[in-house]
């Protein structure tokens, strides 16, 4: 039996700053880090006492920061960094206004060719490099037993964390989109019977309500 815990980084600076995220390295605003302190209590209740914990995340500052609120409450767990689990790089455009990346964006054709799409920004990654990265770096979490896995990424790469674990092949994840706000919690779920992986929740904000 294994649950995954998977986390979208809470509101971080450029956010509130209207700037593009992807590989801009912005930390977590004072709201965002009383949230990575919320979502450390919820998953310290929601894990039993005495069981096995492993948590990974980007090495972004955002992510790396709710890691560390996450693993001051499981004493002795300590953060295991994978830039593999950052956001999709959008090239020249990151930390650059919102504004500035919307007029020159491309999106994908409804039909036709979308993981290696060009989106018409110097530098960004294609959806293609973005899912094969995430799911290499799936493979190497689940290859670990563990009965609770703690991940800690991006809003946009939470899709492709999802999609790997329900084993969606590559070419298919193209018009996959798992949305969850940030500071979300998802819960992923593998019985020890049939072996099935569930979406148990998506994007759980309960732990933000007060």
């Amino acid at each position: 039996m294994r649950t995954l815990h998977v986390i979208t980084h809470p509101e971080s600076t450029h956010h509130v700053d209207g700037l593009v995220g992807g590989w801009y390295d912005s930390p977590l605003t004072p709201a965002g880090v009383l949230a990575a302190g919320s979502i450390a209590r919820s998953l310290r209740a929601r894990i039993p006492d005495g069981a096995e914990v492993g948590l990974y995340c980007s090495d972004l500052r955002r992510t790396l920061r709710t890691a560390q609120e996450i693993a001051a409450v499981f004493g002795g767990v300590q953060p295991v960094l994978d830039s593999r689990l950052r956001e999709k790089s959008y090239g020249k455009a990151e930390g650059m206004p919102q504004e500035w990346l919307g007029r020159r964006f491309v999106p994908p054709p409804p039909v036709g060719e979308r993981m290696d799409h060009d989106e018409g920004v110097e530098g960004a990654e294609t959806k293609a490099q973005w899912v094969r990265r995430i799911y290499a770096a799936m493979d190497e979490i689940l290859a670990r037993p563990c009965t609770h896995q703690i991940i800690v990424t991006h809003g946009g790469s939470l899709t492709f964390v999802v999609a790997a674990w329900i084993k969606m092949p590559i070419e298919a994840a193209g018009y996959a989109a798992f949305r969850a706000p940030s500071g979300s919690i998802t819960t992923l779920h593998e019985d020890d019977f049939f072996h099935n992986r569930q979406v148990a929740s998506l994007g759980d904000m309960s732990h933000l309500a007060s």
